[in-house]
């Protein structure tokens, strides 16, 4: 099962039982402060996963290694590459 499917499934699994809850489609003679608290749910979920996203990116930014090595050959690249331009004529 690949990784798309299984989101599908659980925000699947999570919809229908978000529905069950709201609309009282099984007649499960909920309480109504159920029903108001599960109305709002999925805006809060949304929040709340966007709140972790911008966290983790945030964080991943934060503490991203230096790459000094890379640096240094990119660097080494670019030089080399401006002369073998000059060398064929291109002013720089």
């Amino acid at each position: 099962m690949t990784k798309l499917l299984q989101w599908l499934f659980g925000v699947s699994l999570l919809g229908a039982l978000w529905a069950l809850v709201t609309f009282d489609l099984l007649d499960l003679s909920l309480p109504q402060t159920y029903r108001e608290v599960a109305w709002p749910m999925p805006f809060y979920l949304l929040v709340s996963f966007g709140c972790y996203s911008l966290a983790t990116v945030g964080y991943r930014v934060a503490t991203f290694n230096d790459c000094e090595e890379a640096a240094n050959e990119l660097q080494e690249q670019i030089k080399e590459a401006k002369g073998d331009l000059r060398r064929k004529g291109l002013k720089i």
